[in-house]
């Protein structure tokens, strides 16, 4: 009995002084945080691997068809905007958001709730979705391991959500209105006392596509005091695009001059590559 007692105090005291392992996660989380617009999206997520188990199929292991699906593991998935975002013709008030989806055979029904905390299907309320857009499957050759979500085919107002797992990718379009903003400002740096010359031509060149308009205000930056040399590239790009190349050649060949004093060889390189396309 004494014997006893001693193994069990020993183990006792192993146990009250003994240190947690940390093991790393089987379906490790990520968050992602992307510039869009005006503002950024963050994605925050849990990624299962396949581990030859069946993915969005009837009855399979991992995201059953026709069934909700976190869109992940672990916890709810979410997407914080930070400026009001469009998906599928509804406007969605910077904020935190759950994300979820039905796979099925041939489409996803992807879903944007109000509730931020489905990590289940029985935890999932209809009267949460705020948007609901079916997607198309694309299949694709390389079969993806590791649920991947990631940010692509960004431009100033658009972007798409795709989702990546086994031989299976969808996107989601998501779209923001920066180009009013942008308008707004440039309007009022050019009523102001030292308008933003270099910002105001591209924001005529790249957004609104007013190329005479972009040329002016590019003119007038290059003639300031210190030019800039990325302004004569600016200018160069824009007397391109109106047919002007000896104008364009001699905006160029500007730029790389004062890019080579700057030691700034990608300028440099960008500059030669525009003369090659002249």
């Amino acid at each position: 009995m004494k014997k006893l007692l001693l193994i069990l105090s020993i183990s006792t005291v192993f146990t009250a002084f003994s240190q947690p392992v940390k093991m790393p996660q089987p379906s490790p989380s990520q968050t992602i945080k992307q510039n869009f617009g005006l503002g950024s999206i963050e994605l925050s997520y849990s990624r299962p691997s396949l581990k030859k188990r069946g993915v969005f199929k009837e009855q399979s292991e991992l995201a059953p068809i026709d069934a909700i699906w976190r869109t992940g593991a672990n916890g709810a998935t979410t997407l914080t905007f930070s400026d009001a975002v469009t998906i599928n013709n509804v406007v969605l008030k910077p904020g935190k958001y759950g994300l979820l989806s039905i796979p099925g055979k041939k489409e996803f029904t992807l879903i944007i709730t109000k509730d931020t905390t489905v990590n289940q299907p029985t935890s999932y309320k209809l009267e949460s979705d705020l948007v609901r857009i079916n997607v198309p499957i694309v299949k694709t050759r390389d079969e993806v391991e590791l649920f991947t979500m990631q940010f692509a085919n960004i431009t100033y107002e658009k972007c798409d959500l795709q989702l990546n797992w086994g031989n299976y990718q969808l996107s989601l379009p998501i779209s923001t209105n920066v180009k009013d903003r942008i308008k707004a400002d440039v309007e009022a740096s050019i009523a102001g006392d030292k308008p933003a010359l270099g910002a105001i031509a591209t924001y005529y060149y790249e957004v609104a596509k007013d190329y005479p308009t972009a040329l002016l205000y590019a003119t007038k930056a290059v003639n300031v005091s210190k030019p800039f040399f990325n302004t004569y590239l600016l200018k160069a790009k824009i007397e391109k695009e109106l047919g002007d190349k000896v104008s364009a050649k001699a905006s160029a060949l500007k730029c790389i001059e004062l890019a080579k004093n700057a030691q700034n060889d990608d300028t440099v390189r960008a500059a030669k590559e525009l003369l090659s396309k002249l």
